[in-house]
């Protein structure tokens, strides 16, 4: 059964700073492009950034988070994380991992997600 585990959101002051995580099974993660998505209320989820597969996965983030953001993958442990640094509240979603939208079963299994929440 394909999982996604995210975790690592919370509440956190304007220019702060978080480490979410997403732990999956089910599939053979080192050979899957992995993305990180947000949805915030009452808006689409939208693609915040991308990792393709393999060792040294060459990454992609979205222009509203790039330099703040980094994507990066650990194969042995079938995870994929994002660093997030210098929060802003426009960053508030709620935030989950699954495969790239040009992967045949993106979308067909969601984890929970996280919660972010940037405020004052």
């Amino acid at each position: 059964q394909v999982q996604f585990v995210e975790s690592g959101g919370g509440l956190v002051q304007p220019g702060g700073s978080l480490r979410l995580s997403c732990a999956t099974s089910g599939f053979i993660f080192s050979i899957v492009a992995m993305g990180w998505y947000r949805q915030a209320p009452g808006k689409q989820r939208e693609l915040v950034a991308s990792i393709s597969a393999g060792a040294g996965g060459k990454s992609n983030h979205a222009d509203s988070v790039k330099g703040r953001f980094t994507i990066s993958r650990d194969n042995a442990k079938n995870t994929v994380y994002l660093q997030m640094n210098s929060l802003k509240p426009e960053d508030t979603a709620v935030y989950y991992c699954n495969p790239t939208r040009d992967t045949s079963w993106h979308g067909n299994y969601w984890g929970q997600g996280t919660q972010v929440t940037v405020s004052s």
